[in-house]
């Protein structure tokens, strides 16, 4: 699944052609998404500047000042520019056009992502109201993240994941982020003390950052706004290395499942 660092890669990726663009056309080939793409969506976008390209979370909102949309890749999609008169594939679903000769397209083979329409502010969509911060922020801080763990009789990585208490930070991250920070995936969230909080915040910065900086993780069809794949997964000291030496202390990598999830840890550098 696209995270965090997959959907601002996107972000970037798309914002330079569309600011400031004028939406055309829109062309919708399949309505059935996670949620059906609303019938009147090019009767609202057709004639709109597009004023900005955000992310809130794992959701790419394009502001047109009167409304917005709200695009999510869900388990497989991706977005790409394009020139219009390029062949739809079997899973292009949607088609946004905007200039002469471009077009964002979203290919999404497994259909569980969403194309949504907010009026107003985009910001005000209920999927975004009751989000937890965002990780890159400065309000997501140590001393934040030990009061929103203080009541969580949980482990620490299901806690993490939560997006009630911070945006973003998938399967492969919170692995990352914690070995980073030397903490055990299966200590209770409520018993991280603030200073190992404040380890973990800058853990959590950090991976993701250095993700951003590899364009992503490569995850079944996750592919760039440019259609290229993502290397964070080449870079990962404990994600899908189970068995093998830890490359700072050399003790064994192990695997465990966390809420359906795999979880992965070094057994000499967590505790």
């Amino acid at each position: 699944m696209p995270e965090l660092p997959e959907v601002e890669t996107t972000r970037r990726g798309i914002e330079p052609s569309m600011i400031g663009q004028i939406i055309q056309n829109v062309i919708i080939r399949h309505h059935g998404l996670r949620w059906p793409i609303p019938d009147d969506l090019p009767q609202r976008l057709t004639g709109s500047t597009i004023r900005a390209i955000k992310r809130r979370a794992k959701y790419l909102l394009i502001d047109l000042g009167h409304g917005g949309v709200l695009i999510h890749l869900g388990m497989s999609g991706s977005l790409r520019i394009l020139a219009k008169s390029t062949p739809p594939k079997k899973h292009d679903h949607l088609d946004i056009e905007f200039s002469p000769d471009l077009a964002l397209r979203l290919h999404d083979p497994r259909r569980f992502g969403a194309v949504l329409w907010q009026p107003g502010r985009v910001e005000d969509h209920p999927l975004l109201t009751n989000l937890g911060p965002e990780p890159l922020e400065a309000d997501f801080d140590a001393a934040y993240l030990h009061a929103a763990l203080s009541k969580r009789q949980i482990a620490i990585k299901p806690a993490i994941m939560d997006n009630h208490i911070v945006v973003g930070v998938g399967n492969i991250y919170a692995s990352e982020s914690l070995f980073r920070a030397g903490i055990h995936p299966e200590t209770q969230a409520n018993q991280v003390s603030q200073a190992h909080c404040k380890k973990l915040v800058s853990a959590i910065k950090a991976t993701l950052q250095d993700a951003l900086k590899a364009g992503g993780s490569t995850l079944r069809d996750f592919v760039n706004s440019d259609g290229t794949s993502g290397y964070f997964q080449l870079q990962t000291y404990v994600y899908d290395r189970a068995g093998q030496g830890c490359k700072i202390c050399g003790s064994e990598i192990r695997q465990i499942r966390q809420g359906q999830r795999s979880t992965f840890y070094c057994t000499g550098c967590q505790h």
